[in-house]
């Protein structure tokens, strides 16, 4: 399996890690080992349903969390799976630049730094006009939308990741037929963009918010 190819990327993970803590709940509550096998065999097949095909060898690997019994060897397991991420394409300051033209003076982070592995879709905020920048690819292809993001101080499901948490309304305009008609399309996300990033299991809701916005 050291020669495998990369397979799993970060929404997929956060599925495995997702059904690995819930193997490991069952395991400090349960003592029946039927219930106990039930449990195993449904965090498996769970984990693989978000992968559209799989071959012989993956799927030997993420049968092999139905084997742990430790919440050390769960931890193990899941930093096995390391080589096997899919990466987000690194992006360059020149990328992220052409994907927002109109902004002059682009504050970016430090894209080199970037943990591009458990990353599904990057974004970081201007705090000094609370601007929060998306980029995210899509068909081999980055697209990036912009819009302003508003702290609500109070805790809710995030439309990304659906994770309780503190968040934002992210509000976004869209073009109009001229500089005075346009209109907008807002929704509650995450204010935490890493967290965000390592709770997203589905990237349904972030590429519906992208094609309301006409990305």
């Amino acid at each position: 399996m050291q020669n495998q190819t990369p397979f799993i990327h970060n929404h997929q993970l956060n599925v495995i890690k997702k059904q690995a803590n819930f193997l490991l709940k069952t395991l400090r509550s349960v003592a029946d080992r039927k219930v106990l096998d039930t449990v195993r065999v449904t965090a498996v097949s769970k984990a693989m349903d978000v992968f559209d095909e799989l071959t012989a060898e993956q799927k030997k690997l993420l049968e092999r969390l139905a084997d742990q019994e430790e919440a050390q060897h769960v931890q193990d397991y899941l930093n096995s799976l390391e080589p096997y991420l899919v990466p987000f394409p690194e992006v360059t300051a020149k990328q992220a630049q052409k994907l927002f033209p109109k902004v002059k003076k682009l504050k970016l982070p430090d894209l080199e730094r970037l943990d591009y592995a458990h990353t599904t879709y990057l974004r970081w905020v201007d705090i000094a006009t609370n601007r929060l920048f998306i980029v995210y690819e899509q068909q081999d292809q980055f697209v990036g939308i912009e819009g302003r993001i508003t702290p609500t101080n109070k805790k809710g499901f995030c439309m990304f990741c659906n994770r309780h948490q503190e968040l934002g309304f992210f509000n976004v305009k869209l073009k109009g037929s001229s500089p005075d008609n346009f209109s907008s399309v807002g929704q509650y996300i995450c204010m935490d963009d890493e967290a965000c990033n390592h709770s997203i299991t589905d990237k349904a809701p972030l590429e519906k918010f992208l094609s309301s916005v006409g990305k």
